[in-house]
């Protein structure tokens, strides 16, 4: 079964309606259940066409292939996963303080990831051999992280943040946790333990690398000298 549109003059128009809207839409919906049931490479058009309710030749009138819609559903799942910082860490509105944003985060990103995890695996598969795929997921990637960095930067202006650190490695650093972390845990097995004792646990780890310890409401602790630097200050 070719994955790619049949040779024709014609480009897919995609929608022009509110109908044609609703019919990408639930073709990228039943092409996520056909991906999570058979993968990427056992998946195949016709099975999305008929689980969208669709004829086969429908389904080019909206994809030109089955790389393409894979790439739609990609994007919609990891802007989902991504929510929390907009929603969250970045809302201006909110009156938590930083350790209860970082952990509210977490545990929805946690969430959701746990929920997403049988599409999770197989976008992780495809990202790592479909160049497109992995240079789309590694842009929405950097743009998260260029708003954690900027973030970090934030506390480190307001003096709850250590100041030591460089916002964007840091922002590197933590990211790669909030991504292979619940793949080693949802998708992999490589972990067992109790959700909420994850959450917490990888809440730690994100406010100690931050230096924010277990800050009170809008307020942090200083950043504690280490044993080393404490030997070094006078007095």
């Amino acid at each position: 079964m070719p994955t790619t549109r049949p040779l024709t003059s014609e480009k897919p128009s995609g929608p022009r309606s509110r109908k044609g809207a609703e019919t990408r839409a639930r073709l990228v919906g039943a092409a996520k259940e056909i991906f999570e049931r058979d993968g990427f490479l056992d998946a195949r058009i016709s099975d999305i066409a008929e689980r969208a309710g669709l004829s086969h030749g429908s389904f080019y009138h909206y994809f030109e292939s089955k790389e393409e819609v894979f790439r739609e559903v990609a994007a919609e799942v990891d802007e989902r996963l991504s929510a929390p910082l907009q929603n969250v860490i970045l809302d201006p509105t909110s009156a938590a303080s930083p350790y209860e944003r970082i952990h509210e985060a977490i545990r929805l990103h946690l969430e959701s990831y746990r929920d997403e995890a049988r599409i999770m695996g197989v976008i992780e598969q495809v990202a790592r051999f479909d160049q497109q795929a992995g240079t789309s997921r590694s842009d929405r990637h950097q743009r998260y992280l260029a708003e954690m960095a900027e973030s970090i930067a934030n506390l480190q202006r307001h003096g709850l943040a250590d100041d030591r650190l460089d916002p964007t490695i840091a922002a590197a650093g933590l990211g790669s946790m909030t991504y292979r972390f619940p793949e080693m845990w949802f998708v992999q097995g490589l972990l067992e333990c109790e959700f909420d004792e994850g959450v917490e646990q990888l809440t730690l780890l994100f406010v100690m690398a931050l230096g924010l310890r277990h800050a009170p409401f809008g307020e942090a602790e200083p950043v504690r000298p280490s044993p080393v630097e404490a030997q070094r200050q006078p007095g």
